[in-house]
């Protein structure tokens, strides 16, 4: 088993509540969006050579997840991501309060949608075990689109067997309540 795999059974473990998976839908795009807005604004010369944090994040983001194997989804991932950086580099260069405000709301409103979703769960979000879920998280939401989508049938059910299925969970009753 590669380590994508074990990696993404790991993270699936704290996301098997279809609402707590619909969110991240909404929120890890937000916050990988975000990112890439604060992030641009950063600028450095190497070599003659102008470089943007955002970039240099995500190559050393790309070097991280080509190492960990599952090629279909760690490419996937890596377009998305993509997507996403390029979407927000501009905003890198907006005046002041439109890049922050932008950058700061959607990184904010991403980690609500997260916190939402862990709270319908029940669980911690998995980054709080495992750094590494920070980064985990962005591959998770690209598997699971394919795995909706109707790719990865040997994964999902890997993934499964190991994470338990998917099921709606009912908030437990505190004491005294």
């Amino acid at each position: 088993m590669d380590n994508a795999t074990s990696l993404l059974v790991q993270y699936a473990r704290y996301h098997r509540d279809p609402r707590n998976i619909a969110t991240h839908y909404v929120g890890i795009p937000l916050i990988v969006f975000a990112i890439g807005v604060l992030l641009a604004r950063v600028q450095f010369t190497i070599v003659n050579t102008t470089v943007s944090l955002d970039a240099a994040a995500y190559l050393l983001a790309a070097l991280w997840y080509l190492r960990q194997g599952q090629r279909t989804i760690t490419l996937a991932t890596l377009a998305a991501i993509s997507v996403l950086l390029v979407l927000a580099h501009p905003l890198g260069g907006a005046p002041l309060a439109t890049w922050l405000s932008v950058g700061v709301g959607s990184f904010v409103v991403g980690w609500v949608f997260q916190f939402v979703g862990h709270f319908w769960e029940g669980r911690k979000p998995a980054f709080v075990d495992d750094l590494r879920g920070l980064l985990v998280g962005p591959m998770f939401v690209v598997a699971e689109v394919w795995f909706t989508l109707g790719g990865g049938k040997p994964l999902y059910d890997h993934i499964v067997q190991q994470a338990g299925p998917i099921t709606r969970r009912t908030p437990r009753k505190t004491q005294g309540a």
